[in-house]
């Protein structure tokens, strides 16, 4: 719709003041005592709230850093993601938008707060292939978190860059950063000391040395293989004595701390919110603080996997792909307000660290009434050219990290009956003749649907696939996108395929020309307008709509799916402008215009 809207009230009109005393860049040191953490020269409690600067937009930066401080901490903790910053071999970025690290490390300082560094470059975290940069899956036999040599030779670009942004950051010379963290979990994954200690050294040859830790769980296997020798021993998590007697077995003679202290936890696709209770989260903190041991709230404010950044598992349960909010039911919320955890815990740690200074304002947020949206046009009718292909390929080896691609072949000799994808990744919309057929979707495990007659002398099959998370946690992390394997009919395997390359980037969505949307072909876009008489901060709820991704202003907001339990996705102020905004939605499901709105939470 492209009439005049009505200004939309804004429901929660504070503004917040964003004011800190600079403190003196004075130069400090950090030591490893056999115990204890020494801040120079005196003990040291590492009282500590992860943050995450990708899932956070700058402009937000300050506040959230600030609400961990009101809830009693004295550290700020940061995984940074790799594939955040190189998205290209070679193609660095540490300066825009919230890949602006130095700026982050410096609002840190700015609070009179100190940091610890997560670089990986292995981070886990829920994120996207575990922070690798995906390019690395195009070299067919590529083994990661080892000596590869082609692995370790990106790994070394990518230490020697955020060593120099890094050098300056460090306490011993006039910055916040404590300590750097070597990779993350390793004892989980594999057990080359080796590559451990080639990255630690790499550190060292680029002139930084002084503290390091690692992180793994609290079991002998685990700390025996992802530890190294003078490294403080992170727990995952420190909960009680047990715990920290195990890191004891392993090396009494450097500190261990709880390097994540959960308040909440992830949730995947298809599963309830995870809400984990607040009183055994009190029960581990109060242990921790009168034991004098330091930790790490993983996370204190978890913030969102906006566009294809949310990664995925893959357990007992299969493909687990997770939503696109980091909410993680942490202190504080998706949105940066505090909850139920947070006070209890403010209140908790006021008893052991004193007085804490006050909450900051909330950012403001706004209700949009109703959208009228209307069908703009479709995936096939903004289809590229196309590449052959003798059999299909995943993403990777077209040279595609994200989005879709559509692979389309002629059927000769069986043209119906059971069609077999082998080893699809993740999600696909099987069409025959232009008709939708049906959906196969790998986190059911469905590979297989049945192709009906259509008396069409060469029928054609049109498969769009969707990559989505990349699995981010152990053995199955190569994990590539789209068909990774082969197409059988019947048995007998489809050759000849012509492949279009869907990325959804900027550029892509950026080109979308007007059509006529096929009721009978699904893979639709829709675009509505709204307008604020000033930005704030919203939910846009897709309750109405089945699968698919939402840009505002063409911001990618990230994935939604009807199977929930998110319906909700977070837009920033930051994103939003006073005036007309607009929205795009694409639709893997739904051919049919329907409205939305905006809300003020995430449920």
């Amino acid at each position: 719709m492209h009439g005049q809207q009505p200004l939309i009230r804004i429901v929660m009109a504070t503004a917040i003041v964003f004011a800190a005393t600079v403190p003196a860049a004075a130069q400090h040191s950090f030591v490893l005592g056999q115990k204890e953490f020494l801040l120079d020269g005196k003990p040291f409690q590492i009282i500590s709230g992860e943050i995450h600067p990708a899932r956070v937009p700058k402009e937000y930066w300050r506040h959230r850093i600030q609400m961990a401080k009101a809830m009693g901490c004295n550290t700020i903790a940061a995984y940074i993601f790799w594939n955040h910053h190189e998205r290209e071999p070679g193609v660095w970025d540490f300066e825009t938008g919230n890949r602006d690290l130095r700026q982050f490390f410096r609002l840190v300082q700015e609070e009179g707060m100190w940091a610890l560094l997560r670089p990986g470059p292995y981070v886990c975290a829920e994120w996207e292939f575990g922070g690798l940069p995906p390019y690395l899956l195009r070299v067919p036999d590529i083994k990661v978190r080892c000596m590869d040599d082609r692995y370790m030779a990106a790994v070394q670009g990518y230490l020697n860059q955020m060593a120099e942004l890094v050098r300056p950051l460090l306490c011993r010379n006039g910055g916040p950063i404590l300590m750097i963290q070597i990779e993350n979990e390793y004892g989980s994954f594999g057990n080359d000391k080796t590559y451990l200690e080639r990255l630690r050294q790499i550190w060292k040859d680029n002139g930084i040395g002084g503290s390091f830790f690692t992180g793994d769980g609290a079991t002998p296997y685990m700390l025996e293989a992802g530890n190294i020798d003078g490294a403080a021993i992170g727990l995952d998590p420190g909960s009680n004595e047990a715990a920290f007697a195990q890191a004891a077995l392993r090396n009494p003679d450097v500190p261990a701390f709880s390097s994540e202290t959960y308040p909440g936890w992830l949730t995947h696709w298809g599963e309830p919110w995870a809400r984990p209770g607040v009183e055994g989260l009190l029960r581990e903190v109060r242990f921790l603080l009168e034991s004098k041991r330091s930790f790490n709230f993983y996370v204190i404010h978890g913030g969102t996997n906006f566009g294809f950044t949310a990664g995925a598992n893959s357990g007992g349960k299969g493909y687990e792909p997770d939503v696109t909010s980091y909410d993680y039911d942490a202190p504080i919320n998706e949105q940066g307000r505090p909850t139920e955890k947070y006070f209890a815990l403010r209140e908790l740690l006021t008893q052991y660290v004193g007085a804490l200074p006050p909450i900051p304002e909330p950012i403001p947020a706004v209700e949009i009434p109703e959208i009228a949206m209307k069908a703009y046009t479709s995936v096939w009718s903004n289809l590229p050219q196309p590449v052959p292909s003798v059999q299909p390929k995943p993403f990777e080896a077209y040279g595609q990290d994200y989005g879709f691609i559509v692979y389309k072949t002629e059927l000769i000799g069986h043209k119906s009956g059971k069609l077999t994808i082998t080893e699809l990744h993740d999600y696909a919309t099987v069409f025959l003749n232009g008709e939708y057929v049906g959906k196969l979707d790998r986190r059911q495990a469905e590979s297989t649907i049945d192709l009906p007659k259509s008396g069409v002398r060469n029928p054609v099959l049109e498969i769009l696939v969707e990559g989505m998370g990349r699995i981010n946690f152990a053995q199955h992390m190569i994990d590539r996108k789209g068909i990774t394997d082969r197409v059988t009919l019947n048995g007998m395997t489809l050759m000849n395929w012509q492949v279009y390359n869907l990325p959804f980037d900027e550029k892509y969505i950026q080109a979308l020309g007007e059509a006529p949307v096929d009721a009978a072909r699904r893979g639709a876009f829709f675009k509505g307008v709204f307008d604020l008489d000033a930005p704030a901060d919203t939910y846009i709820d897709m309750s109405n709509y089945r699968k698919g991704i939402v840009w505002v202003n063409g911001h990618n907001l990230g994935r939604f799916w009807e199977i929930g339990p998110q319906k909700r996705l977070y837009c920033p102020a930051t994103w939003l402008r006073k005036g007309r905004n607009e929205v795009l939605v694409f639709d893997l499901l739904q051919n049919e215009a329907r409205p939305i709105c905006g809300r003020t939470t995430l449920q």
